[in-house]
């Protein structure tokens, strides 16, 4: 007994004994890896401890097909694995993110977990190892170098095409909808954040559409990458342990687990060497991150106001935006958004730098970089899913304040380029700024052009080539 009068347990493992609660599935290796690096309080995340499951459940029934693993013993690692995939034992993963090199404390906490309750499964006592063991059973045929690599390739898989993509593609169509909607609302165009020829707000909005859908055509072509698995290479890559057919069988078995065609590694070897996989997908969500700050930094310029800014467009009011200026609404779900995306945008430098200390034959960093990647994947969804329903969906134009700007714009001018040239034109331009008139009166005024020319000439609208008369329907 505890002096608190907890029941513990006496495991033994390589270094010798360690003393457990009575209560708990982690061993020996967990205990000692928890009294070693408490360092953050973070743990790697659900969807990570759940492929894990998947890898250990997949690893047992191919052991058990090949004739390795008694059937008895497998099926209780089966039913325990099965429990880890549902998340009955979250709490029993204990192991802080930044552990023992490669990940070993983590694969032995699953091990450990697993072989505990299968031990309790065939009704005998935790920590009776001679029923289940750790690394005989659970790890049969595997290695922390194949498995970790291994796990978080498949849980960012199913992150992202569970989570991220579904979320970027309501973004993209809600996006795609305000192109649609105010297709025939005519603006200045901005370059250099100074006057430019006139768009409308709708190509604005399509172009932002349109870069959404580009990242998530970006993020699919690298969770094909994702796909290949080093497990089957055990510690170097070479099975050393394993039966033959184990690498061809368990990637057969995490197929049916996962209803995923993951294949193996092509080279079991490289697959180790290196998780250029995660590397892809993390500068992946660097890249969408870039695209999301843009179209939030401009929803920002564009709903600045409500009276001294571009007040071009209003946000939905979520809540007050200031604790001392009554009245004030500020665009927070856009500038959410932009820390989301600063976030992500430190996890991939993160996971880059893990990623380049890959050295000989395994990359020690992977619970680093497991993390990371997951991380970025969970609040890129959540930041965007509240950014779509919170500010995108509600988003109104104020189609005269656009029209008076771009009747405004200097850059009016450049439509009289094939009429006057440009050094005449530019001429024209710099004397409406001076004077405060707009282009169309200037060369109505000098005799330039008749008003009627200079009105059909100078038409904003026409100069979008969208018709003066409608909307341009969206492509998206």
């Amino acid at each position: 007994m505890t002096p608190k009068g907890k029941r513990t347990r006496t495991e033994k493992d390589s270094l010798g004994k360690v003393i457990l609660p009575e209560d708990v599935y982690f061993g020996a290796q967990t205990k000692r890896a928890v009294n070693n690096f408490q360092i953050s309080g973070l743990r790697l995340r659900r969807d990570f401890i759940k492929a894990q499951g998947m890898v250990k459940l997949a690893a047992a029934r191919a052991n058990s097909a090949l004739g390795v693993l008694d059937k008895r013993t497998a099926k209780a690692i089966e039913k325990a694995s099965s429990e880890v995939i549902r998340g009955r034992h979250d709490k029993d993963f204990v192991v802080d993110v930044f552990q023992a090199g490669a990940g070993t404390s983590q694969n032995m906490n699953v091990n450990e977990v697993i072989a505990n309750r299968a031990i309790e499964i065939l009704g005998s006592k935790k920590g009776d190892y001679s029923i289940v063991h750790p690394n005989d059973h659970v790890n049969m045929a595997q290695s922390t170098n194949d498995t970790i690599p291994s796990a978080m390739y498949i849980s960012a898989f199913e992150a992202v095409k569970l989570g991220l993509l579904p979320e970027l593609e309501l973004l993209r169509t809600g996006l795609s909808r305000k192109a649609g909607e105010f297709g025939g609302i005519v603006k200045a165009g901005r370059t250099h954040m100074q006057d430019a020829v006139p768009i409308t707000l709708g190509q604005e909005f399509s172009g932002y559409a349109e870069a959404v859908q580009n990242d998530m055509l970006r993020i699919q072509k690298a969770s094909d990458s994702l796909m290949g698995l080093p497990i089957g290479g055990n510690a170097a890559g070479t099975g050393i342990n394993a039966h033959p057919g184990f690498r061809s069988s368990v990637i057969r078995e995490i197929r049916k687990i996962t209803g995923v065609k993951f294949r193996s590694s092509g080279n079991l070897f490289e697959g180790i060497q290196n998780v250029n996989p995660a590397l892809e997908m993390s500068s992946c969500l660097r890249g969408v991150s870039v695209t999301l700050i843009k179209i939030a930094n401009d929803i920002r310029l564009l709903s600045s106001g409500p009276r001294t800014g571009f007040a071009e467009i209003t946000l939905p009011a979520v809540q007050p935006g200031s604790s001392i200026m009554p009245g004030k609404v500020n665009p927070v779900m856009a500038e959410m958004l932009n820390m989301v995306c600063f976030q992500v945008m430190g996890n991939d430098t993160a996971v880059a730098y893990a990623a380049q200390a890959s050295q000989l034959e395994l990359n020690v960093m992977m619970p680093l970089i497991a993390y990371n990647l997951l991380f970025s994947i969970e609040i890129l969804k959540n930041g965007v899913r509240a950014f779509t329903a919170k500010c995108v969906k509600g988003i109104k134009a104020d189609a005269g304040r656009c029209r008076e700007l771009a009747e405004a714009t200097l850059a009016l001018a450049t439509a009289l380029n094939p009429v006057i040239g440009y050094s005449k034109a530019a001429e024209v331009a710099r004397e409406a700024y001076r004077t405060g008139r707009t282009v169309q009166q200037v060369v109505v005024g000098k005799g330039i052009l008749r008003e009627k020319e200079a009105k059909r000439l100078l038409d904003p609208m026409r100069l979008t080539g969208e018709k003066s008369s409608g909307r341009k329907k969206s492509k998206i």
